[in-house]
């Protein structure tokens, strides 16, 4: 070989890393390159196999004695790897290449060969070996559902879990498009964002309802340079958690129904429809009629089937955009969106629609074999491009829903700008009502005399009276119902028991007065407080009231209902020494059959029968049946709204025992009433 071509080989071994080597059977020795000794870290030239198999690794020097031994035996080439002896670090891996040269001797067979450095090599597989495995470890780890994809939307890898979360083996989702085996209820979305995550290099994340797994399932997709790292998760019971929650906040549990919540939203994106248009919509507030009645006497559970029902019904009687809600209780409202934008139009279709519901109610309903029959009371209110609130429409709704009771109920009723007007005046004279109560010199008692039938004086009524600071004089048939509307007259009435006794115990020290009992009305809402007979008992020992001079008049309505609450009241209230009287006799509740069981001392002839008494016959009949049946049963009878000479005559006449009315003497304030007691003494001793 040519000088040149001889130092340009010697250039590219040494650039490869490449030395040479030969081996002489008989006299067993290696011939060493320069660059084979430098790999092999001894010195070039002739070296014996005892010498040169410890600078092996033990298990490579017997892999490399085999190959070599194999060459002269039968003339296999030598290709192994083998790693030096430790002693440097890192330890350097050599390939070793070989094949025989010429024919067999006694000896042996003589090889030439080569040797490499590939520690690069197989550090770098090493690596590779160590980073496999550790992503094995890794993804063995996982327990969440996970693959990688392609650029393609490919499967590439598949752990167990989403083997098991997508319902099929790896074999068959590999090499697969993602979309094909995930088809969720948005379609195309899926394929739309794997190919986002991978166009904009950005993580995306994303759920669907996928129907074939019959699963809510998210999906986290990570790019990498092969493509995508995706988890996938099975979130059906958040779902299935979040449907609920929202069920919970937006729906009534018993109907099913939209609750108020989610009608108040209804009612404001409504209204944005609307504006700027003619009234388009209706609002109708329903009420059941007598639902109490039902539920007290059957019970809740078939009250519950009631509503039930109605809202069955109810849906049933209006179009796909309305809404059907339950405020709570057994109120319903009904939302009609889109009207004809004539607001005189507008209100016969609404018209329409609740008389439809009527008819619809009206039908009987099976309540567990229990034939019942339902009617409503149906107010309606408007609305469009008029500013007025969500709670102003329910108010207006509620207001002719009202109206509609006072109309006999099983009717409609359209809100009128008139019931606004009186539910504001109402408001405002609740608040001037409630200020009252804390100021001095609003409110005050009047005393109106009672009589017997020789007209001496036995005792007074105590009657309630406001001197409004702007409107002057406001009489208690104004403010009492408001009163009793606003849960006021609960202390209204402890405000007039307080003044009542506290006047009794001063007309006490007095001889004229000595012998005056003061009747107090209280009123259903006052007497069914549980404290009620507590604060009694404490106005009489902090006023000093004789509890014996106090009356306490009744109505009737306390007979209505939970007599046995009443009873065991009255009951405590004579222990206390208090006599009894029930105002406005016969027209209530009131039997022959209550009456035996009542604590009662007194019975007052209302002023109805009283006015009448006279010119209607029956009026007469019922005025001595009652004086009649009070006897009976030991009690004393009073006529209220004595107005004629006449009427106190023919009343007496038929046993009546006390008479009250402006024929007598009218309500006054309590100087003036002693004033009157101690002329009409005077008068009756002369």
């Amino acid at each position: 070989m040519p000088d040149a071509a001889r130092h340009l080989r010697a250039r590219l071994m040494r650039a490869l890393q490449v030395g040479e080597w030969a081996y002489d059977p008989a006299t067993q020795r290696f011939w060493l390159s320069g660059d084979a000794a430098a790999l092999l870290g001894v010195v070039p030239g002739s070296i014996t196999v005892e010498h040169l198999w410890p600078r092996l690794a033990e298990e490579s020097a017997q892999r490399l004695a085999r190959a070599l031994l194999s060459c002269q035996q039968g003339g296999a080439p030598i290709d192994v790897e083998v790693q030096l002896a430790p002693g440097e670090e890192p330890r350097r891996w050599l390939r070793v290449v070989g094949e025989a040269d010429g024919a067999a001797t006694a000896a042996g067979t003589a090889i030439q060969g080569a040797v490499q450095d590939v520690s690069s090599r197989k550090q770098a597989q090493e690596e590779t070996l160590r980073l496999a495995m550790r992503l094995t470890t890794t993804l063995a780890s996982i327990t969440e559902a996970f693959v990688t994809l392609d650029r393609a939307g490919r499967f590439m890898y598949v752990n167990e879990e989403s083997e098991r979360l997508l319902g099929a083996s790896s074999r068959e989702l590999l090499d697969e498009p993602i979309w094909q085996h995930l088809q969720g209820q948005q379609p195309g979305l899926l394929q739309a964002r794997v190919h986002e995550a991978l166009r904009q290099d950005q993580r995306v994340e994303f759920e669907d309802f996928y129907p074939a797994a019959g699963k809510w399932i998210e999906l986290r997709a990570y790019p990498y340079a092969e493509g995508l790292a995706v988890y996938l998760r099975d979130v059906s019971e958040r779902k299935a958690a979040e449907a609920k929650i929202h069920h919970l906040a937006f729906y009534d549990p018993l109907t099913g129904l939209p609750n108020r919540q989610l009608l108040i939203e209804r009612l404001e994106a409504a209204r944005a429809a609307c504006a700027g248009q003619d009234p388009t919509g209706a609002l109708m507030f329903i009420d059941l009629d007598h639902f109490k009645v039902l539920n007290d006497t059957r019970g809740h559970h078939t009250g519950d089937l009631l509503l039930r029902g109605v809202a069955a019904r109810l849906r049933g009687s209006v179009r796909e955009g309305d809404t059907v809600a339950r405020l709570g209780g057994d109120e319903f409202v009904v939302l009609l969106p889109a009207l004809d934008r004539d607001p005189a139009l507008a209100a016969r279709q609404a018209q329409a629609v609740a008389r439809k519901v009527l008819a619809r109610l009206i039908e009987p309903f099976d309540l567990d074999g229990h034939r019942h029959h339902c009617t409503t009371s149906i107010g309606v209110t408007l609305f469009g491009a008029d500013p007025d609130s969500v709670a102003e429409l329910l108010q207006q709704a509620d207001l002719a829903m009202y109206q509609a009771k006072h109309m006999g109920r099983n009717t409609v009723a359209f809100f009128d700008p008139a019931m606004q007007a009186a539910l504001n005046a109402s408001t405002t004279l609740v608040a001037d009502l409630r200020a009252a109560l804390g100021a001095e010199r609003q409110l005050e008692l009047h005393f109106q005399p009672q009589f017997d039938r020789a007209r001496r004086i036995t005792g007074v009524e105590a009657l309630l009276r406001w001197q409004h600071p702007q409107r002057g004089l406001v009489g208690p048939t104004e403010f009492i119902p408001v009163a009793e509307d606003s849960g006021l007259i609960v202390p209204l009435g402890l405000w007039a028991l307080t003044q009542a006794c506290r006047q009794l115990a001063r007309w006490q020290t007095q001889p004229h007065t000595a012998a005056l009992s003061v009747s107090v009305n209280v009123s259903a809402q006052q007497f069914r407080h549980p404290d009620f007979v507590d604060q009694v008992t404490a106005v009489i020992r902090q006023s000093g009231a004789p509890a014996a001079r106090l009356r306490l008049e009744l109505t009737e309505s306390l007979l209505a209902d939970r007599l046995d609450i009443t009873l065991a009241q009255m009951d405590r209230l004579r222990q206390l020494g208090v006599a009894l009287s029930l105002d406005d006799f016969g027209t209530g509740y009131s039997s022959l059959a209550y009456l035996k069981r009542l604590p009662l001392d007194q019975l007052k002839i209302d002023r109805a029968f009283v006015a009448d008494v006279l010119t209607d016959s029956g009026d007469a009949a019922i005025a001595s049946a009652i004086i009649a049946m009070a006897h009976s049963l030991g009690l004393k009878v009073v006529a209220e709204g004595v107005e004629t000479e006449a009427q106190q005559r023919l009343l007496s006449q038929r046993g009546c025992d006390g008479f009250q009315g402006f024929l007598l003497a009218p309500p006054m304030p309590a100087p003036q009433v002693e004033h009157f007691i101690a002329r009409h003494t005077t008068a009756g001793a002369a």
